[in-house]
């Protein structure tokens, strides 16, 4: 199951030297909007401003802030928990940017009738970018699915994921082993 919101939340991940931001530069978000162009209604030759970037990076922050929300009483993710924004703010961002890019329901058939939705005329490709990811963040926080979130706790992960398994505990098979590893560490140090 793959959520255009969760790769977006997912821009900063960890690695063996730390947190590393996908966001960080022009050139490294230029390359996830085009990877992600076609979910995000984008054209695929995308390119990314300074100004984009950093209201781009402040929109994810304030949707990090809601996931945190989301997965209390759990811990939200040490990413960046202490640099996130307050929840109202956040909220208040995250639901002003989906009103900033219209969009309208149309009908697409091919084969069989499919709801799908366009960017009204006009909007710019900024509003659009950023509108797809707070409406994408609205729709996933209002679906069932909020329930399923989660915040991988294994040892370094950052990530937030979908619980698909009622005994999964962790975002990915590598992390699952990296948290037994670690306990196994700490079981048998003393």
């Amino acid at each position: 199951m793959s959520y255009l919101i969760l790769e977006f939340v997912s821009t900063i991940r960890a690695d063996r030297s730390g947190p590393v931001d996908h966001l960080s530069g022009v050139d490294g978000m230029t390359a996830w909007v085009r990877e992600h162009a076609a979910d995000l209604g984008l054209d695929p030759g995308f390119t990314a401003t300074e100004e984009l970037r950093q209201e781009t990076v402040h929109l994810r922050q304030a949707v990090r802030a809601l996931f945190a929300r989301a997965v209390s009483p759990d811990p939200p993710s040490r990413a960046d928990a202490p640099d996130l924004p307050a929840f109202e703010k956040a909220l208040a961002l995250v639901n002003a940017t989906a009103l900033a890019a219209p969009t309208a329901p149309q009908l697409s058939w091919n084969g069989e009738p499919a709801l799908t939705t366009t960017p009204a005329a006009g909007a710019d490709e900024s509003a659009l970018l950023r509108g797809r990811l707070a409406t994408a963040a609205v729709e996933f926080l209002a679906s069932p699915d909020r329930s399923l979130l989660r915040t991988c706790q294994a040892p370094r992960c950052v990530l937030y994921f979908v619980k698909e398994h009622p005994r999964q505990e962790w975002c990915s098979t590598a992390c699952g082993n990296r948290a037994r590893a670690a306990r196994h560490y700490r079981e048998h140090k003393k």
